[in-house]
């Protein structure tokens, strides 16, 4: 019996579908966009179909879906009268107030007023922003693309930041935005949202310039091991060479390894399965290169 579950997405409902695209499609970053109508009602809707697609130009896109009969949301009709809008991210402290503006409330009605939120005045566009956001981008309406005009059909609002606003507490030493200071949040499938904040941050060193020699640039050994995992060869292969002679002897000397080599004497195997464990402890605490010292010399055991 296969393993896998095969979906055709002409053969299920509309609602299973957006489902299954919601919930494996996820984490998603929210935003939370102000609009206004032609006669200034503002409108204020949390948007999880959004992302940034450019940076030159400074080009964001959200989707406003249509509902279960193919209504369109408040905002797409708010960007067709009113081409602009503010898309403001969000951070723990308001998800909560977030969540609450996404109810359907009738046309002209406030979510500001409803969730309790503060409008601040924009500056280049009609819409205001929220106060309480760590980052708000002001934008025009470059474009609308309507995908459909049945219940889910997405609606892409094409928006070209014309400003942004950054409060001042989450730069860094650098002026740099900060994602430890951030705690933004994410949409997850259903009622679930992730929070990125503490250990669920986490760093990955970016592709050398120099290009990296690849998992297939390690020996056999190595890439089969039966200790390390993926994120484990990953992080090796984006080294842009194996380990010189000194630095595996080097590695061999130190006393971890020869205590090691001392208990296991006779064991090959054994040691060279503990050499591997070590190996990736070493990989934990950021230390590649000697990481894969480690590595090369436990090739070396039982020659």
């Amino acid at each position: 019996m296969s393993s896998i579950k095969t979906i055709d997405p002409n053969s299920i409902s509309q609602p299973e579908l957006h489902s299954y695209l919601l919930t494996a499609v996820a984490p998603r970053p929210i935003g939370f966009v102000s609009t206004v109508d032609s006669k200034g009602n503002v409108n204020l809707s949390p948007f999880s179909f959004f992302n940034v697609f450019s940076s030159n130009p400074p080009i964001m896109i959200f989707s406003p879906a249509r509902g279960r009969e193919g209504v369109p949301k408040h905002s797409h009709q708010n960007v067709k009268e009113v081409p602009e809008a503010v898309i403001n991210i969000v951070d723990f402290p308001m998800v909560e107030q977030m969540s609450l503006s996404s109810t359907a409330y009738d046309r002209g009605i406030n979510e500001f007023i409803k969730s309790g939120l503060t409008q601040v005045p924009s500056e280049k566009v009609k819409p205001p922003r929220v106060a309480e956001s760590p980052v708000s981008f002001e934008c025009s309406i470059d474009q609308i693309i309507e995908l459909a005009d049945s219940p889910g059909g997405g609606n892409l609002i094409i928006a070209k930041v014309e400003l942004i606003h950054i409060q001042k507490q989450f730069l860094d030493e650098n002026g740099k935005l900060d994602p430890l200071k951030l705690d933004l949040v994410g949409r997850m499938g259903g009622s679930w949202y992730t929070r990125a904040t503490g250990e669920s941050l986490f760093e990955i060193p970016k592709p050398i310039r120099t290009k990296g020699m690849g998992v297939d640039g390690l020996p056999s050994g190595i890439r089969h091991s039966p200790v390390l995992t993926g994120n484990n060869l990953g992080r090796l292969g984006n080294l842009e060479k194996l380990s010189s002679a000194d630095e595996i002897n080097a590695v061999s000397q130190e006393d971890e390894i020869r205590m090691m080599q001392k208990k296991l004497n006779g064991n090959p195997s054994k040691l060279k399965k503990e050499l591997h464990w070590l190996a990736q402890r070493i990989l934990e605490e950021q230390q590649s290169e000697k990481a894969l010292a480690v590595l090369m010399y436990a090739e070396k055991v039982g020659e």
